[in-house]
């Protein structure tokens, strides 16, 4: 059992239970790398401004470059009964380097150096977010490009409105997932500052050089406040915040691939790669990884509502409570991460049904307000065109016509305005094409 870093003040070991309850190990050991990082650019400033010894400071690059190479191949096991990775590398180091091991922590307190190594694990987590988001993006293009022309019903209250394009509708998601990358590309902005150098809350004595660490760990600069420094966790809530957003319209896509997935739509069909079947209904084609999507929204919602709670009544500066910050965070970016590795593949070998779009846009009447419009043209105030065309879809629906195939005799008794024209105007490829958004959908 490795010595605890706070050991000296206490005459008896803590309870197991103690250990047990105290111990992060199991969930911040992915952050060994930056851990590691930290501690090199920290003890080289320390040597480069004469607080080590250069010996000491060059033993100690030696060594953290020996242990990050030696559990990155495997060689060394981290310690599942280590009270953190923090205390697990430097207790590795010492037992490789001897007392200049116990030089590294000089100026700094894992309370700054756990928030260094958060800022630096999750902003490499946003560029993967972004690639992940990148290659949805490109998946649903690639979708468009396939279907350019498709015609299908766009909704309102999932009821039919007016037709749409295929594109368009996809469009619309490519739309939200380009915002989500730059909620997290501001995200990742505000977080890349350093609290290195903050101590436990009120800095150090010691004549360090937070600027310099700063820029060896790609920081934009450093943070003005050492107390907001080790109890700020803003950029784990705002992170959280952004990826809750990801996953409402991860699981918006998801909903409407269910839909339309089903036999009541049948707009797509998903490859049998990525649906799954029924235990006792063979006939079935379930879009599983849809349904996990939209109900992986929960969880994600759920880590953003434990950070908001852990960090809502805490006093200045540190306090225990904010370990639980990277149980939640860390789940919330796994999460997303897994379902973006799902959605991309599931989108990309979708395959669309135009003939079955087409045919539910025929439907419903949602030509009516272009019929509506017809008349605008012809300078009939909005309102009455809209009455008179309202009463020619009730006419429509009692004696089971379309618009398309009122006989011209009905439409001239509504309004003399009507002329054969009227049937080239309101066809679905007439109704799609003479609107502005087919021509934004299509670039």
């Amino acid at each position: 059992m490795q010595d605890k870093l706070w050991a000296g003040r206490f005459s008896k070991q803590a309870a197991k239970t103690t250990n047990d309850f105290n111990s992060s190990i199991a969930i911040d050991c992915r952050m060994f790398r930056e851990d590691i990082m930290g501690s090199l650019a920290h003890a080289a400033m320390l040597a480069q401004r004469g607080i080590i010894s250069q010996a000491d400071g060059d033993a100690i690059k030696q060594g953290l470059a020996k242990i990050l190479a030696d559990i990155e191949s495997g060689e060394l096991v981290i310690d599942p009964d280590a009270e953190d990775i923090h205390t697990f590398v430097e207790a590795e180091l010492t037992a490789r380097i001897g007392d200049a091991g116990k030089r590294l922590h000089t100026g700094r307190s894992r309370n700054d150096q756990v928030a260094t190594d958060l800022r630096l694990y999750l902003r490499g987590q946003c560029d993967e977010l972004r690639a992940g988001l990148e290659a949805l993006i490109a998946a649903l293009e690639q979708k468009r490009a396939e279907y350019p022309q498709a015609i299908m019903p766009g909704y309102t209250h999932l009821q039919r409105a007016q037709p749409v394009l295929f594109s368009q509708h996809l469009l619309a998601y490519q739309e939200m997932l380009q915002r989500d990358i730059d909620r997290i590309q501001d995200t990742a902005k505000r977080l890349n500052v350093s609290p290195l150098g903050s101590g436990a809350l009120a800095g150090t004595g010691y004549p360090i050089d937070r600027a310099a660490t700063a820029q060896a760990l790609g920081f934009d600069g450093v943070m003005a406040s050492t107390l907001d420094a080790v109890a700020d966790r803003d950029f784990c809530i705002e992170l959280g915040g952004a990826l809750s957003i990801v996953m409402v319209h991860l699981s918006r896509l998801s909903e409407e691939i269910i839909l339309w997935c089903s036999w009541e739509f049948r707009f797509v069909e998903l490859d049998d790669a990525y649906t799954t079947g029924s235990s006792i209904m063979p006939q079935k084609q379930n879009p599983d990884l849809a349904e996990l999507i939209r109900g992986k929204s929960g969880r994600v919602f759920g880590d953003l509502m434990a950070l908001l709670t852990m960090m809502k009544g805490l006093p200045l500066a540190y306090n225990k409570d904010m370990q639980e910050d990277k149980a939640a965070i860390f789940d919330a970016v796994d999460t997303v991460k897994l379902c973006l590795d799902a959605a991309v593949p599931m989108i990309a070998t979708m395959r669309a049904l135009p003939e079955n779009m087409r045919r539910a846009a025929a439907e419903g009447f949602i030509n009516a307000t272009d019929c509506a419009d017809y008349l605008v043209g012809r300078g009939l105030p909005f309102r009455d065109a809209y009455k008179i065309v309202g009463e020619l879809v009730a006419f429509c629906i009692a004696e089971g016509l379309t618009l398309e195939t009122l006989p011209l005799a009905h439409y001239k008794a509504a309004s003399a305005l009507f002329e054969e024209d009227i049937y080239a105007f309101v066809t679905l490829e007439a109704c799609v094409n003479r609107r502005s958004g087919k021509e934004d959908a299509n670039g």
